[in-house]
């Protein structure tokens, strides 16, 4: 889909402000979230003129990458390469993609992303481009934020399972493909994530393909309004167009929450 150009911020970020789930939290399994914690420091930062292909498994240990050269234009244009590019059942591990950021990661079929942190999203955070139904994405632990646009985009077909995860000023948190040229069925689930103001969507799905969102154990952090939709549905194509709205809230079928599902501070 396609997002507005906004300038970004050049300059990489030193102290790293406050948002969400703190590294040791972030990682434990089915624990609840913890607000005021604070970003990992980075160990160390390296430059990334072209595309890093990963496969196998690739720790960082909490190294931060940004783009330079071709991918340090800290622009919002969807042709951006990403910094990462990860092949069919690649794990990356203890990383934080700072600013400019690019186009993220993009990983090609089922992939791993543990205690990824984006400290400044740049097109996208991450996207999910596997062609089987059978793939399966997940994101286990880490953090986003300023994302003007989408923090993950969902194009390929399978399963996308995001779980212990913090995200701050944000357009739509996860977002199924509403206009690509080949499209499927997604499936999202959302577990234990913390959501803190500013932000638009958690979920963004295309019913007339039988998307589904899961969503459970939310907390939503300083919208009082409640303005932030946990749910949104469209109506996708195949043709390039902008999706219409198709109605948004719990069905039991496409959007699959209750209210007891989301807690909001």
């Amino acid at each position: 889909m396609t997002s507005a150009k906004r300038p970004r911020a050049r300059a990489l970020t030193g102290a790293l402000a406050t948002l969400g789930l703190s590294v040791g939290m972030i990682m434990t399994t089915g624990a609840s979230p913890a607000s005021a914690a604070t970003w990992p420091t980075a160990n160390g930062s390296q430059g990334v003129s072209s595309t890093i292909s990963v496969s196998g498994t690739k720790d960082y240990g909490m190294k931060r990458l940004y783009g330079t050269g071709d991918l340090g234009s800290g622009s919002q244009d969807e042709d951006q390469g990403p910094i990462l590019e990860l092949a069919d059942g690649a794990v990356l591990k203890n990383v934080i993609l700072g600013a400019p950021a690019a186009d993220g990661v993009h990983c090609k079929g089922s992939c791993t992303l543990q205690n990824v942190w984006w400290e400044d999203v740049g097109e996208d955070a991450a996207t999910f481009k596997g062609k089987s139904s059978g793939s399966v994405y997940t994101v286990s632990g880490g953090g986003a934020k300023e994302a003007s646009d989408k923090v993950f985009q969902f194009n390929g077909a399978g399963t996308l399972n995001v779980s212990n995860f913090a995200v701050k000023n944000f357009g739509t948190f996860v977002r199924s493909c509403g206009n690509c040229s080949t499209q499927y069925k997604r499936t999202i689930n959302l577990n234990t994530i913390e959501v803190t103001w500013k932000g638009s969507r958690l979920a963004g799905i295309n019913t007339n393909y039988g998307d589904s969102a899961t969503l459970r154990n939310i907390t939503i952090i300083g919208d009082g309004s409640k303005k932030i939709v946990p749910c949104q549905k469209y109506i996708g194509n195949n043709t390039g167009k902008e999706p219409s709205t198709n109605g948004s809230g719990p069905d039991g079928t496409y959007c699959k929450y209750a209210s007891s599902d989301i807690t909001y501070r």
